[in-house]
C-alpha cells in the first residue's frame, strides 16, 4: 500500500503531534516552521487529513492510502471540515500580493460552525509570511477564542516577523532541512532533473523550482563567479549579473548560491555572517521595493569582497 500524502522525513515532529493527540491535551493551534522547499505543506495537510480521521496501518497511521474514504474527500478538496487559506488570484488572474483579510475573516466564520461530520474542523493557513497586518490581527481572534473540536496549523517560511501573540498561541513544529539522503529520495521519488540535487541544500522543494533552464544558467554562472574569488575576471562577473537578471527563478538561484557560500563559510568567519545577514536582508528588501534584480545581484556581489579582503 502507498501512502496518498507520502512524506521523506520529519517523522521526530509526527510523533510528537500524535503523542500529544493521544494524551488528550492536543494544542489548538501547531506553527509548523522552517525553510521554505522542506515539506512543511506536506506535513500540513497529513495533519489535517488524520484529524479528519484518515489513517494509514498501525505503525504508520498518517500513511493513509488514495482508496481510504476520508482522504478521497480531503484531496478532491470537498470535504466540509476542512480549509486551506492561501494566496489567491486578482481579477486578471495573477497571484495577490498578500492573504487577505477578508479571507482570514472566511476561515473565522468557518470555525464558529458545527464540524458537519461530527470530529474536528481543521484549517490551513500557508503561510503567515504572505498575511497582512490586518489579516494577523483577525487571525488572533481565532487564536485567542478557539471554539470547541476545531484545529489550526499555521505554516512559517520565516521570510518576514510573525506577532508575538500570535507565536504565543501556538504550540510549534520546528522542522529542519533534509538530510542529503532524505533530499535525493524526494527528487528521485517526483523524478526531478538530477542537476536539481546539487541546488536544493536539503529544500527538495527548492531544487526542484530552481532547476528551470534559467535557473540551472544562474546557478552555475553563480559558482564560476564564486570559484573565481578573490580576483573572478570581467567575464565571470558579467555572466553571474546576466544570468541573475534573466527571470525571478534565475535570481533566486543566483541568490541561493552566494547565500550558501556566504553560510558554508560563516561558522568560523565573523565577516562571513555578517555578510549573510547584510546579503539576506537586501534580497528581502529588494522583493519588497521591486528593485531590478541586476541592481540586486550587484549590490551582493559588492557585499562578498569584504569576505575575501578585497576593499
Amino acid at each position: 500500500m502507498s501512502a496518498a500524502l507520502p512524506l521523506i522525513g520529519h517523522r521526530d515532529a509526527e510523533v510528537a503531534f500524535i503523542s500529544a493527540n493521544e494524551s488528550g491535551k492536543l494544542h489548538h493551534a501547531w506553527l509548523i516552521e522552517g525553510p521554505a522547499g522542506i515539506g512543511k505543506a506536506r506535513l500540513a495537510m497529513r495533519l489535517a487529513a488524520y484529524m479528519l480521521g484518515a489513517r494509514g496501518p498501525g505503525d504508520s497511521p498518517m500513511d493513509a492510502a488514495q482508496d481510504d474514504p476520508v482522504m478521497q474527500s480531503y484531496l478532491a478538496g470537498g470535504h466540509p471540515d476542512q480549509r486551506t487559506v492561501q494566496i489567491e488570484l486578482n481579477d486578471k488572474g495573477k497571484p495577490r500580493q498578500d492573504i487577505t483579510v477578508d479571507q482570514i475573516r472566511d476561515l473565522n466564520h468557518f470555525f464558529t460552525l458545527r464540524p458537519a461530520m461530527g470530529g474536528w474542523r481543521v484549517g490551513i493557513i500557508d503561510a503567515l509570511d504572505e498575511l497582512n497586518r490586518n489579516g494577523a490581527n483577525a487571525l488572533l481572534k481565532t487564536l485567542e477564542e478557539p471554539p470547541a473540536s476545531s484545529i489550526m496549523f499555521l505554516i512559517n517560511h520565516g521570510s518576514k516577523p510573525i506577532l508575538p501573540t500570535i507565536r504565543s498561541r501556538c504550540r510549534i513544529l520546528r522542522l529542519k532541512r533534509l538530510s542529503d539522503e532524505d533530499t535525493a529520495a524526494v527528487l528521485k521519488s517526483v523524478d526531478a532533473p538530477k542537476e536539481s540535487l546539487g541546488l536544493a541544500r536539503g529544500r527538495p522543494g527548492l531544487g526542484i523550482r530552481l532547476s528551470s533552464p534559467a535557473g540551472l544558467q544562474a546557478a552555475n554562472a553563480a559558482r564560476a563567479m564564486l570559484r573565481g574569488m578573490p580576483k573572478p575576471n570581467d567575464a565571470l562577473l558579467t555572466a553571474a549579473l546576466q544570468t541573475a537578471n534573466a527571470d525571478a527563478v534565475a535570481m533566486e538561484a543566483f541568490s541561493a548560491e552566494v547565500l550558501g557560500w556566504l553560510a558554508d563559510k560563516a561558522d568560523n568567519n565573523p565577516v562571513a555572517a555578517d555578510a549573510w545577514l547584510r546579503a539576506s536582508r537586501l534580497l528581502g528588501e529588494a522583493d519588497e521595493l521591486n528593485m531590478e534584480a541586476s541592481q540586486t545581484a550587484a549590490k551582493v556581489i559588492a557585499g562578498l569582497y569584504s569576505v575575501v579582503g578585497q576593499g
